[in-house]
């Protein structure tokens, strides 16, 4: 009785050994791809808790200053600043935003000042600043203006740059908003400010937590859907990115994340641009709720999160994690 070979190749092989795996690994996760979303708050010498957010807090502008210096120790290479902004300064026209010397400002020129190795990213949005919660301006009837707002998106990304701001990141989903300000910056002495357009925004229920977190939660009048994308929509997604691109844009963004992977790699297989992605408050806050609850392993699940987002095609990823997956990848 003859019997079958065994199988000339086994691919169990290079999976042996801990060596082995590494030299054949197709994906590499490094601290250099993480950038660091951080939350705001006046005062001095406060750090806030988010409940939604387990592990999160806002942070007065020192206190912002000591995780700059923490993410430069970790090799994060970048901050995303989100502001708290007081009930008192929100305006329906968000008119804070373009306040030289407010809290999202303060914050910008003190990391510089201590860390200037760190590179700052900003949210360009009014949705901080608004009284009725929409990331622009909106007429009698509650839908958001397009050009009015993208008029003032430009002055607000004018105040930030002057501060001192490396990356400005639109994230309102206005149309023609990357062109406006790419011209914006260009007259007015600042070519060299990166432009990451959220350009593929989901009008997505993975929001929550961010919302209490800045906010402006229980503000929101109606919804985003007349501006956020539809998550039904994948090929809208690849217009979005090429109008954006063509106004200037340096890089792009899909927001949230993991619930949209193919949206990560259709980009980066169309496009061959650097393609970031935002790892949600939800998706945060879903996956310690998982933890908490004895479902997982927290560093495991958080290295093999961030793997699927680089193995989709991303060069980096907005993660509340990034400390922990730093620490673990350091």
């Amino acid at each position: 009785m003859t019997h079958a070979p065994f199988p000339a190749l086994r691919l169990r092989r290079s999976r042996a050994h801990a060596w082995s795996r590494a030299l054949v690994a197709e994906t590499m996760l490094t601290p250099a791809d993480l950038i660091w979303p951080l939350f705001i708050i006046e005062g001095e010498g406060v750090e806030e808790p988010i409940a939604a957010l387990p592990g999160v807090s806002r942070w007065s502008v020192e206190g912002i200053v000591r995780q700059a210096r923490e993410a430069a120790a970790l090799g994060i290479p970048c901050l995303a600043l989100f502001p708290y902004t007081p009930a008192g300064l929100r305006s329906d026209d968000g008119r804070e935003a373009l306040n030289p010397d407010n809290l999202i400002c303060r914050a910008i020129r003190a990391i510089k000042d201590a860390v200037p190795e760190v590179g700052v990213l900003t949210d360009v949005a009014l949705d901080p600043y608004t009284s009725h919660g929409h990331d622009g301006i909106v007429d009698a009837g509650g839908r958001v203006l397009n050009d009015p707002t993208s008029a003032v998106l430009v002055e607000q990304a004018l105040v930030q740059a002057a501060a001192g701001a490396d990356i400005i990141a639109p994230s309102d989903m206005m149309d023609g908003r990357v062109g406006a300000i790419r011209g914006a910056l260009e007259r007015g002495g600042f070519p060299d400010v990166q432009i990451m357009a959220y350009a593929a925004k989901y009008a997505s229920a993975f929001y929550g937590p961010f919302r209490d977190a800045v906010g402006s939660r229980g503000l929101l009048k109606g919804d985003k859907r007349g501006y956020q994308m539809d998550p039904a929509n994948a090929e809208e997604a690849l217009r979005e990115v090429a109008l954006d691109l063509a106004e200037g844009a340096d890089s792009v963004m899909v927001k949230p994340g993991l619930p949209y992977l193919d949206i990560v790699q259709r980009v980066k297989d169309r496009f061959e641009v650097p393609v970031f992605a935002y790892q949600v408050s939800g998706e945060y806050a879903m996956l310690e709720a998982a933890i908490a609850a004895g479902a997982g392993e927290r560093d495991a699940l958080v290295l093999e999160t961030l793997m699927a987002f680089k193995r989709a095609g991303c060069s980096g990823v907005l993660t509340y994690h990034a400390p922990l997956a730093a620490q673990l990848l350091g």
